[in-house]
């Protein structure tokens, strides 16, 4: 289940978020805990000792995955994934709502100790994650109950679409309530920072579908239950592994791909481009003066500097663009999937012009010996060029942005210059 982790949400202390975000976190808890309350009732026979099996499975479970998720958990960058789901959800679909609320938050104390804790996970995350989850629990149960329960035979599609609609609404709710929390402690997330990426939410799926399996397993022959073990243990390790790659592939720094990963991905992506005859760009971004910054406010500063110029980048470009720092105070931008022709140059004019823009406006708040202050009057000076009109190969294309750069340098910084016919004038204030 996703654990709210946005950049700007770090504080320790609830009482620290910002209002609006501690009155959200504050109405959730206090749903589930009504809903829970509301839906209680004496159990069926066989309930607890069901809820007990399920939150021994869940504790021998974590207890096998502990060291991984504990490095899952300091790699993530984001939102951040963990495989309870399929116990929790087996509970939802098994449980009446109370019991289930039970095991739930079983699960979570047991997380908590073993692998949240540990990891120095604020407690008020921890808590208010287990909230969103007794609230998806409680909306999957609803929809099964609806359905007539759990199928029992292979005719039974109505019991099907029931688990079916269960998934698609578990992870629903708990991936809006965990949304709400980020975009409310965050400056402009982008829909990476909210939802997690694609691979991400596949393996939320998953591990939810490897619960309704569980779910159905309990129902009929609960000794099969133990089979989830294995392959729930295999994902852990491959979930790990890319996570891994990815860390390996990101500047420590401002969290952009770091120079090998970007030119991989570029070139992969100018290659595409070349096949399919269209257009992309390329864009290098060097901050003008950034010396100064590091002489007069000390590299820790610097530092700081650098991470929010590479937030407001990410930020400001589309979602199918590649962002990566090249070194220092460098940057490079992948345009892939332009228009051809004008339409395209338009479109590059108007990026590159939005991020020198975005970086003149920006005021970064630091820390340094002599107390806290904040860095204005920023600028980045932007060289760009086209595939295929520049170069048909990412070094060509490259070679041909770096000198509109110096060209941009040249002429008083603080500017947009392309390669080729495609130059643009600009102000030369702020240099």
């Amino acid at each position: 289940m996703d654990e709210p982790l946005s950049p700007t949400s770090g504080r320790s202390e609830l009482w620290a978020l910002p209002r609006r975000a501690v009155v959200v976190v504050l109405a959730v808890e206090a749903s589930a805990v009504a809903l829970v309350v509301a839906g209680s009732a004496t159990p069926p026979p066989g309930a607890i000792g069901l809820a007990v099996f399920l939150t021994v499975l869940s504790v021998v479970h974590t207890e096998l995955a502990t060291g991984i998720e504990r490095i899952r958990r300091r790699a993530a960058q984001t939102a951040y994934f963990d495989l309870s789901s399929v116990w929790t959800f087996a509970a939802a679909l098994l449980l009446p709502p109370m019991l289930a609320a039970a095991v739930i938050a079983a699960v979570y104390v047991h997380l908590w100790q073993r692998v949240w804790r540990p990891a120095k996970v604020p407690l008020h995350r921890h808590v208010y994650t287990t909230a969103t989850v007794v609230l998806a629990a409680n909306a999957a149960h609803a929809v099964v109950q609806g359905a007539g329960g759990l199928p029992t035979a292979a005719a039974d599609l109505g019991g099907v679409a029931g688990i079916a609609l269960a998934v698609l609404l578990y992870v629903l709710v708990n991936a809006v309530l965990v949304a709400v929390v980020i975009v409310l402690t965050s400056e402009r997330p982008g829909l990476r920072d909210i939802f997690g990426g694609w691979d991400d939410n596949a393996v939320e799926i998953a591990t939810i579908c490897m619960g309704a399996l569980a779910a159905v397993a309990l129902g009929s022959t609960p000794g099969l239950v133990a089979l989830v073990l294995p392959p729930i243990l295999v994902l852990h390790r491959a979930v790990l592994v890319r996570q891994l790659e990815e860390v390996a592939s990101t500047d420590a720094k401002t969290g952009l791909l770091n120079a090998a990963a970007w030119q991989v991905q570029g070139t992969r992506i100018v290659r595409r481009v070349h096949r399919s005859r269209g257009t992309a760009a390329v864009l290098i971004l060097d901050l003008d003066h950034f010396k100064l910054v590091n002489d007069s406010y000390g590299h820790l500063a610097g530092d700081e500097v650098l991470a929010a110029v590479a937030t407001e980048l990410r930020n400001s470009v589309r979602e199918q663009d590649i962002v990566g720092r090249f070194g220092g105070e460098e940057f490079v931008v992948l345009l892939p999937d332009l228009a051809p022709g004008p339409d395209g140059n338009t479109e590059m004019r108007t990026i590159a012009e939005r991020l020198r823009k975005r970086v003149a406006e920006l005021v970064v708040p630091v820390g340094t010996p002599d107390g806290d202050l904040s860095i204005s009057g920023l600028s980045i000076s932007v060289g760009g060029a086209a595939v295929p009109n520049d170069g048909t190969t990412l070094e060509q294309v490259l070679n041909a942005a770096d000198a509109s750069l110096y060209a941009a340098k040249r002429d008083g910084r603080n500017l947009v210059r392309f390669a080729g016919p495609v130059e643009i004038p600009g102000p030369r204030s702020g240099n």
